[in-house]
C-alpha cells in the first residue's frame, strides 16, 4: 500500500498579532489579532480554496503563505522547509517555486515596461535566462498573441491584463500558484473566462492553486477543498461539495445563502424588464 505525499504546504497553529500605536507612555501598545491558531494542509496538486468577508484574515493568511510577512507564533513549511521567520536569503527556492496573481491586474504590473519584460521579471530576479520562445509559449498558454509582448498593460483589458499577470506567474515553473481575488477587478462577464483558464493551466501544468475570495461561488467554480475564515480562525474546511450543500458552522450557512441563484436574481423582477435585460445582453465576449 502506497504512503500518501506529504503536503507541499503545511500550517501548524499560526497566529499574526499586529501592534497598534502606542496611546499611552505608560501602558505597552495593544494588539490586534488578525489570524488566530489556524492549522492545515494543502496537498500537491490541490485546488484550494480560501473563503471569507473582508476583515477575515484570509489576506494576512496568504501574505504569510508566500513569506511576504511572518507569523507572530506557530510554524509554515513549503516543501518540507520552514519557511516562516526565514531570513530573505533563505527564501530563494520559494519565490522560484510559489507565484501569487495579484486582485488588481493593472496595480500590480508596471506601466512602463513592456509585457515580454513584465513576464520575464521572475526570471530574471531569479538570474535565469530569459528566452523568447518561453515567453511566447506562456503568452499562448493564456490565450494572447505573441505580438502582445511589444505592447504595454495600458494597451490591454482588464481580463487581458490579468492573463498578463497569470503569463507571469508561470515564468519560473511554480508548484504553487496562490490567487488573491484574481477576477473580483473584472467585469461579470470576463469572469469565468479567467475562471476557466486558472483551471485549465492548473491541469496543464500540474499546478497546486490556492485561490482567495470573498465569493464562494467563485471558489465551488475552481476548487475541491473549501476553507472558511471568520475573524481570523478556520471555522470549516472540507470537500466543496460538502461545506456548500451541508454547511456546519452558522457563518458558512450564511455565506452559502448569500450565494445569487437565478430564482433570487429574477425575484420581483418584472416581464418587461426581464425583457429589455435579455435584450441587451451582449454575448460577444469584451476582449478588444
Amino acid at each position: 500500500m502506497s504512503q500518501p505525499s506529504p503536503p507541499i504546504l503545511s500550517v501548524r497553529d499560526v497566529h499574526r498579532r499586529y501592534r497598534r500605536a502606542r496611546t499611552s507612555l505608560f501602558k505597552p501598545p495593544s494588539e490586534v489579532p488578525a489570524v488566530r491558531g489556524v492549522s492545515f494542509d494543502i496537498q500537491p496538486g490541490q485546488r484550494f480554496g480560501l473563503v471569507g468577508e473582508s476583515g477575515s484574515g484570509k489576506s494576512t493568511l496568504i501574505r504569510l503563505l508566500a513569506a511576504l510577512d511572518h507569523p507572530t507564533s506557530g510554524s509554515i513549511e513549503f516543501e518540507g522547509h520552514r519557511i516562516s521567520g526565514q531570513p530573505e536569503r533563505r527564501l530563494g527556492f520559494l519565490r522560484e517555486r510559489l507565484q501569487v496573481v495579484f486582485q488588481d491586474p493593472m496595480g500590480s504590473l508596471d506601466p512602463r515596461m513592456r509585457v515580454r519584460d513584465i513576464i520575464a521579471e521572475p526570471l530574471v530576479a531569479a538570474r535565469k535566462p530569459t528566452p523568447p520562445d518561453r515567453i511566447r509559449e506562456l503568452l499562448t498558454a493564456v490565450g494572447l498573441p505573441d505580438d502582445a509582448g511589444d505592447r504595454y498593460p495600458h494597451q490591454f483589458s482588464g481580463g487581458q491584463r490579468q492573463r498578463i499577470s497569470i503569463a507571469r506567474a508561470l515564468s519560473t515553473r511554480p508548484s504553487v500558484v496562490v490567487a488573491d481575488e484574481p477576477v473580483s477587478a473584472l467585469d461579470v462577464s470576463v469572469r469565468a473566462q479567467i475562471l476557466n483558464l486558472l483551471a485549465d493551466l492548473a491541469d496543464e501544468y500540474s499546478l497546486t492553486l490556492v485561490f482567495v475570495s470573498h465569493d464562494l461561488s467563485v471558489v465551488r467554480h475552481v476548487c475541491d477543498t473549501i476553507a472558511v475564515m471568520h475573524h481570523g480562525e478556520l471555522v470549516e474546511m472540507g470537500a466543496t461539495t460538502d461545506v456548500y450543500d451541508n454547511p456546519q458552522h452558522s457563518y458558512t450557512r450564511r455565506l452559502v445563502a448569500a450565494v445569487p441563484t437565478l430564482r433570487r436574481a429574477l425575484a420581483g423582477v418584472s416581464a418587461a424588464e426581464l425583457a429589455r435585460a435579455v435584450t441587451a445582453a451582449d454575448p460577444e465576449e469584451d476582449e478588444q
